[in-house]
């Protein structure tokens, strides 16, 4: 079994990280490739750690095989700052393999250290493996609902 070493993302990480996310915009979830310099600008963004932050899970050989990341937000009904883990994903090879238990321990272990009230999560409504690892981790169906639009659409209609 390959041990790995969850750690915040550093500059030095940005190509395999690149790739990572890559792997997780375009192969597994089918959405389309961003510009390149927007994926890099928020990688850098993410770097900087005031907006959010990202985790990675490295193999003992310097292989990165799995990114989290979590945005810093507000919410008004706790009238504090809340942490949102968008994204954890681990390559297929490594699944199963404990790299995303130890991913969410850091998103988690990191909100409860800097004061979040509160660290949430989507994750796609046919993504049943998601789900199961969510209850695992102690997860909790919200009462909320998840809605999104596109703020483009529909201008100068």
């Amino acid at each position: 079994m390959t041990q790995v070493l969850i750690r915040e993302a550093t500059i030095q990480d940005i190509p395999q990280l690149k790739t990572l996310m890559l792997a997780y915009i375009v192969d597994f979830y089918e959405y389309r490739q961003p510009e390149d310099e927007k994926l890099n600008g928020l990688i850098d963004l993410l770097l900087e750690q005031k907006d959010g932050i990202q985790f990675v899970a490295e193999t003992e050989e310097g292989t990165l095989v799995g990114f989290a990341t979590l945005y810093f937000t507000f919410s008004t009904l706790r009238a504090s700052k809340i942490a949102i883990m968008n994204d954890l994903f681990v390559t297929e090879a490594e699944r199963g393999l404990g790299a995303a238990a130890k991913l969410f321990a850091a998103c988690k272990g990191y909100a409860a250290r800097h004061g979040y009230a509160n660290l949430s999560w989507t994750t796609h409504k046919e993504n049943f493996r998601a789900h199961k690892f969510y209850d695992k981790m102690g997860g909790e169906l919200g009462e909320w609902l998840s809605y999104s639009i596109n703020p483009t659409i529909g201008i100068g209609d």
